[in-house]
């Protein structure tokens, strides 16, 4: 069976599940309680309101809420095989595990794209809706919303496989979700060491952050850089991954 065949039915499988209307409210909680909260403060001759709005709202959300709604992500998905012995059907069938693993994972990326999508169309509609309450004339910066929303994306990809690595790993739910919340806490201070560049759990978090710093400076260009971190970061995802893949069915198979 094809990797695209094998996609389609994991989405099947978790067409009834929660995950659709779970990725749905953090980008809304945390849209509508910073938007609002900046709202009260901004005036027709603010300026950078849309930047303003967008760090606000973004900044513990890809520190926290982000990562957290990806840990249930995972354990949902890989809750659809566990229950009632179905990995183990699934792995008798002359289907490749290693496939299996990846098609798995190519689906949490997919809620992955479908959560930060969210939380691009309700930051947009909310911030529209702040802006013409506070008179604020300033056009919207599609481009720059559009950019940022898709660095988080891709700066969540290696702890997303960090994530599904782990929770593969552990025979019970609970401990992939205690570890992984473990490494997410203290990711708001690794990002202030230059440990960062090699602890993905803060990727996003930091590069929030340096859009913070540019936007308290007045910077023209960012402070993120995107060397040596994109080779560290890819690395990191190719290594978790084959984690994954490798562990995967290890421990229903025993």
């Amino acid at each position: 069976m094809s990797l695209l065949g094998l996609i389609g039915i994991e989405l099947v499988k978790v067409r009834r599940s929660k995950i659709v209307p779970l990725i749905f409210i953090a980008p809304i909680l945390v849209i509508i309680s910073g938007v609002a909260s900046l709202g009260r403060y901004l005036t027709p001759e603010y300026t950078n309101a849309w930047s303003a709005m967008f760090v606000q709202s973004a900044l513990v959300y890809a520190y926290y809420l982000l990562p957290l709604s990806m840990i249930v992500v995972c354990v949902m998905i890989a809750g659809c095989e566990t229950s009632h012995n179905g990995i183990l059907k699934m792995l008798a069938l002359p289907v490749s595990r290693h496939k299996l693993s990846v098609a798995k994972f190519l689906v949490v990326v997919f809620f992955l794209l479908m959560e930060v999508a969210v939380f691009f169309a309700v930051f947009v509609l909310a911030g529209l809706a702040v802006t013409q309450a506070t008179g604020v004339r300033e056009t919207l910066p599609f481009a720059y919303l559009l950019k940022s929303c898709a660095g988080l994306f891709l700066t969540m990809l290696p702890s997303v496989a960090a994530m599904w690595a782990i929770t593969v790993t552990f025979e019970k739910p609970l401990s992939a979700i205690g570890l992984n919340l473990l490494l997410v806490i203290p990711g708001v201070l690794v990002a202030n060491t230059p440990a960062w560049i090699a602890y993905p759990y803060c990727y996003s978090g930091y590069l929030v952050s340096c859009s913070l710093h540019d936007f308290t400076a007045g910077a023209t260009s960012t402070s993120f850089r995107p060397f040596p971190f994109v080779l560290c970061a890819a690395l990191l995802l190719v290594v978790f991954l084959f984690l994954a893949v490798f562990r995967f069915g290890k421990k229903e198979a025993r």
